[in-house]
């Protein structure tokens, strides 16, 4: 499939909505120095090319008591189990994102937990039981330092 075309004030756009999705197409508009129509059309356009799949908002779990967040690096019993065993985690609410990894992992997932009681059930009682998960090694994550979107380079 072919790369979407997107120029520079689709470029701007999308950094606009990257750090704020409700943005309003007039306050855009007068940022790139176009219409709010023509916001609204590339909006459109972006969606359509499904260079932007949906709107989000950013909750801090940590104040609703989710306190705990870990990396778990997966290893397959047999790397032909990698579908089944994603299908698997994603019925593990805990289980927030999940990456095909090289290295010495298969996958390594992210979790969120309330506390490390939380983290022990989630990881004894659903994840090492996925079929086709031979071993975990788990990371507590002390402190998020950085979490921001890609800023799109506007020049090329």
């Amino acid at each position: 499939m072919a790369k979407p075309k997107t120029d520079i004030t689709d470029k701007k756009i999308l950094n606009l909505l990257a750090n704020d999705a409700q943005k309003q197409y007039a306050e855009i508009g007068e940022k790139v120095f176009v219409s709010p129509a023509t916001v609204h059309v590339r909006i459109k356009k972006l969606k359509r090319d499904g260079i932007i799949k949906h709107a989000q908002t950013v909750i801090d779990y940590t104040k609703l008591g989710y306190d705990l967040t870990a990396f778990i690096g997966i290893y397959l019993m047999q790397s032909d189990m990698y579908d089944a065993v994603v299908k698997d985690l994603k019925k593990i609410n805990e289980v927030v994102s999940c990456h095909y990894t090289t290295g010495n992992y298969s996958l390594l997932i992210k979790i969120m937990c309330k506390d490390t009681e939380h983290l022990r059930k989630t990881l004894h009682d659903r994840i090492q039981k996925v079929k086709g998960i031979s071993r975990t090694e788990t990371m507590i994550a002390l402190e998020e330092s950085i979490n921001r979107v890609l800023k799109i380079d506007e020049t090329d």
